[in-house]
């Protein structure tokens, strides 16, 4: 139904134990509806097709299909789902790859349920969501190219724009803050990306925390 508000979900875990305690956790509460489920990654790009979810909850490692082969072929065919990565892996090896192959954020299966629903919602809206742990692991892969690129400072706008990012603001929201438009956004956000160093919003956060251009629990 088009007056629906729930967020609709797919989710996605080779584990049948996971997958039934994430249905009954989302279905717990209101503002969430679970359409369905898959075992890998061939059957996640199948279900998806056919259910069209608002949000695909995706697990990396599973037998059968790969997540991150999952994403990338969404993201090939323009599908309109989010994908949120919900995993127990946080290496370099696992988070960089997903996170380019166009998942929307990354957190991990420890994370408090409340985190999780707030990542969800957030990842519906196209917002870059990343658990703490998982952008420390994205600074050490990104930090070389960054590295390249650090003569060239943030200009005051580009900084305003990067905090608003940060916050998981959307570039038309980000643009109804600032008084500006949403192509003047983009550009801001494919400069301050040039000068970092990266490719995306959630690396760029992350190397802006390494940096100290954004503040955090680390900072100082």
């Amino acid at each position: 139904m088009t007056d629906d508000p729930a967020i609709s979900l797919l989710i996605v875990d080779d584990h049948p134990v996971v997958r039934d305690g994430l249905r009954g956790m989302f279905e717990s509460v209101p503002g969430f509806r679970v359409l369905g489920e898959a075992a890998d990654g061939v059957e996640a790009l199948e279900r998806a097709a056919a259910l069209d979810p608002d949000v695909v909850l995706m697990d990396l490692r599973m037998p059968g299909g790969s997540g991150v082969d999952a994403i990338r072929e969404l993201s090939r065919r323009g599908a309109r789902a989010k994908v949120l990565v919900l995993t127990t892996y946080d290496t370099d090896s696992d988070t960089l790859p997903a996170i380019e192959a166009g998942a929307t954020g990354y957190l991990l299966k420890d994370a408090p349920r409340e985190e999780l629903f707030a990542a969800v919602r957030a990842a519906a809206e196209g917002r870059t969501v990343l658990s703490p742990a998982v952008a420390s692991r994205l600074v050490s892969a990104v930090r070389a190219p960054a590295a390249e690129s650090r003569s060239a400072p943030l200009s005051a706008r580009e900084r305003e724009v990067l905090a608003l990012v940060a916050r998981g603001t959307s570039n038309r929201e980000t643009a109804r803050e600032l008084f500006i438009s949403e192509a003047t956004v983009k550009t801001h956000l494919t400069h301050l990306y040039a000068k970092l160093g990266v490719r995306d919003r959630a690396a760029a956060v992350a190397v802006a925390y390494e940096r100290g251009i954004l503040g955090g629990p680390d900072a100082g």
